[in-house]
């Protein structure tokens, strides 16, 4: 109703990754996250796959997990733009952004050191 435009996180512990329970656990977490939020409203949201285990770690999920990660939040909120967020660097970046349901990335850290940042760019701009 402000005019601000959410970026909700959502992810797992590794101890749940290794339970085999994050694809269903995002999509609770995505869909507890939406209730009540307008169709009409999705478009103007964000929702960044964050597992829990790669935040500040160093330690980044591999292509395949970022991409199943966000696949679990597309079938959910398809018109919401989705984003990896954990520990996307100038290194993977490429990799992380070929995957088809991965929109952008949530950079933390790669933000500050302008070289890599712009690395970071690019890979959002290719073909």
């Amino acid at each position: 109703e402000a005019g601000l435009y959410p970026i909700v996180c959502v992810g797992e512990s590794l101890e749940q990754r290794e339970l085999g329970v994050t694809m269903d656990l995002i999509s609770y977490q995505v869909k507890a996250a939406l209730s009540g939020v307008p169709a009409e409203k999705m478009r103007h949201v964000v929702i960044a796959y964050e597992p829990i285990w790669a935040i500040g770690t160093g330690k980044t999920a591999t292509a395949e997990q970022a991409g199943e990660g966000c696949e679990a939040i597309a079938r959910v909120a398809r018109s919401a733009t989705i984003q990896y967020g954990g520990s996307m660097n100038a290194k993977n970046a490429h990799e992380l952004l070929a995957q088809p349901d991965v929109d952008g990335g949530l950079i933390g850290g790669a933000s500050l050191k302008a070289p890599d940042f712009v690395e970071i760019v690019n890979a959002a701009n290719q073909e």
